[in-house]
């Protein structure tokens, strides 16, 4: 029987990952784990950890994805590092196909606005977190080649915290007339619920190597706030800003917008214009949404 182990399990992504592959009806046994539970950061624990379990595929999930704290805090290095170095050095020792989540923080973001990141083009990243999962990367390709590493952006999803729950609470919360949010950063809002059916196309079809997955389109983080609550019918009260009015300790590549032209390449990309998936993924979880937020 064909193994999946899930790793980061109770995050955002990895959460949504465990659930969607314990529901295929196929002969696969799925285990999560998550950091929380078991330091996979540390050699030997993730070494035991994977012995006792010999997964034949392993999808990485687990980051630390707090890019502000990851300028002061050491652990970013810990999640993003060590642990897809010692995943993919046991992953290669024992055949197993390693999925790698990765990030559109790679790229400085000076393309223009109306440009696209491709797999091949040049990393620059701005911040600690974008340094870390870059070198998270780089460890991989050293350590095997029977990997896939996938670039996404502007992940949002049922569970954990994203941009779509904050802006959604803040619009409900806030005694503000008028909101700011940033105008003058582009990326494409990726919704979870495609991204895990993107990675079973990985897993089934065994494709190797680096790969674009986010939503189609581009979009401001102030138009991607403008459209969640137009489609959840919760007032507009954001008006667009400049980066610099909001100012943060970690500096973000003001285009990050990615291209999926390796899955194009081979007809594999499952991801449609990130408002056709925004529209869908509130239309499945409206209800739920409305309830954790009290709307």
């Amino acid at each position: 029987m064909k193994k999946i182990l899930i790793t980061g399990s109770n995050g955002q992504l990895g959460s949504e990952c465990f659930n969607f592959f314990n529901k295929k009806n196929e002969p696969i046994e799925v285990m999560g784990l998550d950091i929380s539970t078991f330091d996979f950061s540390n050699k030997k624990v993730c070494e035991n950890l994977l012995n006792v379990y010999k997964p034949n595929i392993i999808i990485n999930c687990a980051a630390y994805t707090a890019v502000d704290k990851c300028e002061i805090d050491a652990n970013c290095w810990k999640a993003n590092f060590d642990i897809p170095k010692y995943l993919s050095s046991w992953s290669n020792q024992n055949d197993t196909f390693l999925i790698h989540i990765s990030t559109d923080y790679v790229f400085d973001g000076e393309k223009s606005s109306n440009e696209f990141y491709v797999e091949d083009d040049d990393v620059n990243p701005l911040s600690e977190y974008g340094r870390s999962k870059l070198e998270g990367e780089r460890v991989i390709q050293q350590n095997m080649n029977n990997f896939a590493i996938l670039r996404t952006a502007w992940l949002y999803g049922i569970s954990g915290s994203n941009f779509l729950k904050k802006i959604l609470k803040l619009s409900i919360n806030s005694n503000e007339s008028e909101i700011k949010i940033v105008n003058d950063q582009f990326g494409s809002p990726t919704s979870t619920t495609t991204l895990a059916k993107q990675i079973d196309i990985i897993c089934r079809k065994r494709l190797k190597g680096i790969y674009h997955t986010s939503s189609e389109g581009k979009c401001s983080w102030y138009d991607f706030a403008v459209a969640c609550v137009e489609k959840i019918n919760i007032k507009n009260r954001f008006i667009p800003c400049d980066t610099n009015e909001l100012p943060t300790v970690a500096k973000r590549p003001k285009n990050s917008v990615l291209e999926n032209k390796n899955l194009k390449k081979i007809n594999q990309n499952y991801f449609k214009h990130w408002k056709n998936e925004l529209d869908d993924f509130i239309d499945c979880n409206k209800e739920v949404l409305i309830k954790e937020l009290d709307i």
